[in-house]
């Protein structure tokens, strides 16, 4: 009798487990994109000298090794003071941070100038380019309140220009709830900081001086 009512119990105890296990499993990973929909339809300065197209790439980011990760690091709004951050296994940028930032902000520097991206593509042997080396100093993200980057970059021409001067480059953006609105403050940010980009860009192309301001 004893042994009847164990294996009478096995489908329910697998029905229970089934169901633990379904619940497990019912919260997909989320992925963010940093590059926001759409790129701008007006360049600012679209050849070098007015002789040939203008290039940008930008050389492999510089940031804190903690950031160097697909997932979303952020701080919680009440532990805003504290050293604790966490990593968000189930919320997940598209790419590797350092890739996915790398990406949005050529894309957006190249169609703000209506310029030619060769950070991945590459260009010609013998057609020069403005090469963007840039460093995160920060990217501190505290969920459901704001957003604060710093940045500093330096551009230099592949045909052996002269270095520009360092440009350093903060902001903030204030949060709504939700991860989501994290995201796309980080879009916001993104942005922002390729426009300073751009702007620098056009100035070093037009001959006007270093235009970190």
């Amino acid at each position: 009798m004893r042994s009847f009512a164990r294996r009478a119990a096995l489908p329910g105890l697998c029905l229970a487990a089934l169901m633990v296990l379904g619940g497990c499993a019912s919260a997909p990973v989320r992925f963010y994109s940093l590059a926001a929909p759409g790129q701008p339809a007006a360049p600012a300065a679209a050849t070098v000298g007015g002789k040939s197209p203008m290039f940008v790439e930008f050389a492999p980011l510089a940031l804190p090794q903690r950031l160097a990760r697909p997932q979303l690091v952020v701080r919680k709004a009440d532990a805003e003071t504290s050293a604790r951050v966490e990593v968000l296994e189930d919320y997940r940028w598209a790419s590797s941070f350092q890739y996915e930032l790398r990406d949005a902000l050529a894309n957006r520097v190249a169609g703000q100038l209506g310029a030619i991206n060769s950070t991945v593509s590459g260009r010609p042997p013998d057609q020069p380019a403005w090469r963007i080396f840039l460093q995160v100093q920060s990217f501190d993200a505290v969920l459901d309140r704001r957003i604060d980057v710093d940045l500093n970059w330096s551009v230099r021409r592949t045909d052996g220009g002269a270095d520009a001067s360092i440009c350093r480059w903060s902001g903030s953006e204030q949060l709504a709830p939700g991860m989501d609105a994290l995201a796309q403050g980080a879009q916001r940010l993104t942005e922002r900081a390729a426009d300073a980009i751009a702007r620098q860009l056009a100035a070093l192309a037009a001959g006007t001086g270093p235009g970190c301001g």
